[in-house]
């Protein structure tokens, strides 16, 4: 199946059995395919006997461990198709994940974010505000994941204004022009979590106990990259939530979870704080012990899938996260398909989120 046909399907339009029979085929389309033109991922797949016609449902697909596009070139294009390269995050020494894109992945990539995100944001762009500084670009050639995130949520936005300046100190007087110049309009944030709270949050704060305040209430703000430097001081989403409606009058607020390995397809955060799997994605939640389906409700390792990856044997994966499947259809926020919460990172797990690997810096 053509994917430019797959995303003119709304993003939460489909209920469980249709969306089943369309991952299913898609994903045993992009299995065969990446058998034929990915040497390593083909050795993998026999040496486990595997057939791309012998799976009944998408559950049935074969995962490769996320950890593998850091020990394998794993590509299925020829090197000259290759387009471009996206990095993970990763502390200093750690060994980062490979993705190799060609021009039409890319291509899906940004068409795909946009696609969700929008149903949130609404289809017109706003003034943007990047809770980062504007060196974190500068290499188009290979982008680091963070760089990436910025790169691809810019499309929402115009007149892009960084929040930060490169010793990630907070431009108080670039915020206010930007402001001014968009005063009474909707401005769109973005950043990652840890980012906001130790470069962004905690300077408004202070600036508010100096009588300087920074309205932000006609914002709406996306964030993600990890929690686990925030969970560690003991703040919870709630008190993230919390603390930035104080100190800047900022009310929407949507977390995402996604990774550099699947690009596009991220799981947003409904108004009712739960993380969402669209049309274009999905994910079970794993046993540790046997790799058996967890129930609703029950811990386990995350399987994220993409209808995504065409460049590379991306499209299912398992990750070194730990969650919970929270139900499926039936979120009170009225979209369809399944909803879920991420606990956090698997015991021993290397830190790989674009804010936790930043974050590591200030242990």
């Amino acid at each position: 199946m053509d994917y430019n046909e797959i995303i003119e399907i709304p993003p939460y339009s489909l209920g469980k059995e249709e969306k089943t029979g369309l991952l299913t085929a898609r994903m045993k389309e992009l299995t065969g395919f990446h058998m034929s033109h990915c040497q390593e991922y083909r050795r993998m797949m026999d040496s486990i006997g595997y057939e791309p016609d012998s799976a009944r449902s998408y559950y049935d697909i074969p995962f490769l461990p996320v950890r593998l596009f850091k020990e394998l070139p794993l590509c299925s294009v020829e090197p000259g198709e290759v387009f471009k390269t996206l990095t993970s995050s990763g502390t200093t020494g750690q060994a980062v994940s490979k993705i190799y894109l060609d021009r039409s992945t890319a291509n899906n990539q940004q068409k795909t974010l946009a696609r969700i995100v929008s149903s949130f944001t609404g289809a017109n762009r706003m003034p943007m505000l990047i809770i980062d500084c504007p060196s974190v670009v500068k290499n188009r050639a290979m982008f680091s994941a963070r760089g990436a995130g910025i790169l691809g949520f810019s499309i929402f936005g115009s007149d892009r204004t960084y929040a930060l300046d490169d010793d990630m100190k907070l431009n108080v007087d670039a915020v206010k022009a930007f402001l001014e110049k968009h005063k009474g309009e909707r401005i769109f944030l973005f950043g990652f979590t840890f980012m906001i709270w130790q470069h962004f949050y905690k300077e408004l704060a202070g600036l508010k106990k100096e009588g300087i305040t920074i309205d932000l209430s006609k914002g709406i703000l996306i964030h993600g990259g990890g929690w686990k430097k925030l969970i560690s001081e003991a703040v919870s989403p709630e008190e993230f939530h919390q603390r930035l409606r104080d100190v800047c009058g900022l009310y929407s607020i949507h977390d995402y979870y996604g990774m550099v390995e699947q690009t596009g397809c991220i799981y947003m955060e409904c108004e009712c704080g739960h993380l969402h799997a669209s049309v274009f994605s999905d994910v079970i939640m794993r046993r540790a012990a046997d790799f058996s389906v967890c129930d609703v409700g029950e811990p386990g390792i995350i399987q994220v899938l993409s209808m995504l990856p065409e460049s590379y044997p991306g499209h299912s994966l398992l990750t070194e996260d730990e969650g919970v499947l929270l139900g499926e259809d039936d979120c009170p926020c009225g979209r369809k398909g399944k909803y879920f919460k991420v606990l956090g990172r698997l015991k021993n797990a290397e830190i790989r989120g674009c804010s936790d690997t930043y974050a590591a810096k200030f242990n």
